[in-house]
């Protein structure tokens, strides 16, 4: 199912707030919107309603005469980002249009916010997937492999999806139910509580509930 109406933001990066009780609570900072609108679609033209829209001015020189095409229907220049986000009657909506934090968000809210997760690298069962190991003793010979992953006789092959050693990291995913602890319209910035997916900079999608 896709998701509903959200906003597109960058993750600044992380810090701490204090309780009125002296309690610290870690929170990420992120710079979210204005986000503009470049598209409307609609379920009888597109089988869909939604509303594309833009994040993070670009420079005209960098972008290629197609999309600085389909970006001068909004007449707001051009965008690193273009995201859909899925709306009950995109006529609501007009093109140029900014999408501001405050119009979708308040403090207090619960949101779900989406992101590429950082990049490790190929990694082994003991960091990807948490396994235990073997013992660390000098005449062990099993410290940090897999084990046995496979079948005798039948089916003579490694199960789908088995837990193995490979990629990890750099991969979309999803903090939900996350609480909004400020706001900053002057500035554009929303913190929000706890840690959020991403490296500094990476390009976050904060949907509302």
């Amino acid at each position: 199912m896709p998701r509903t109406l959200g906003i597109l933001g960058k993750k600044i990066g992380m810090t701490r707030i204090y309780t009125e009780v002296g309690d610290a609570v870690g929170v990420t900072v992120v710079e979210a919107g204005p986000c503009v609108v470049l598209q409307k679609k609609t379920e009888s033209k597109e089988g869909y309603n939604a509303i594309q829209v833009g994040f993070g001015t670009k420079k005209e020189t960098r972008i290629n005469k197609p999309m600085m095409g389909h970006f001068n229907s909004a007449g707001k220049g051009g965008f690193y980002h273009v995201k859909e986000f899925r709306v009950a009657d995109p006529e609501k909506f007009e093109l140029g249009q900014q999408i501001l934090i405050s119009d979708l968000f308040k403090i207090g809210d619960i949101v779900d916010v989406s992101g590429l997760a950082k990049g490790r690298g190929f990694q082994g069962v003991i960091r990807r997937h948490g396994f235990k190991g073997g013992g660390k003793s000098h005449g062990s010979m099993f410290h940090r492999a897999p084990g046995s992953i496979g079948c005798s006789a039948w089916p003579s092959k490694v199960v789908k999806g088995k837990k193995m050693p490979g990629q990890m990291g750099n991969n979309l995913v999803t903090k939900k139910n996350v609480t909004i602890v400020d706001i900053r319209d002057a500035e554009n910035v929303m913190v929000i509580k706890g840690s959020l997916p991403g490296t500094t900079n990476e390009l976050l999608q904060i949907f509302t509930k």
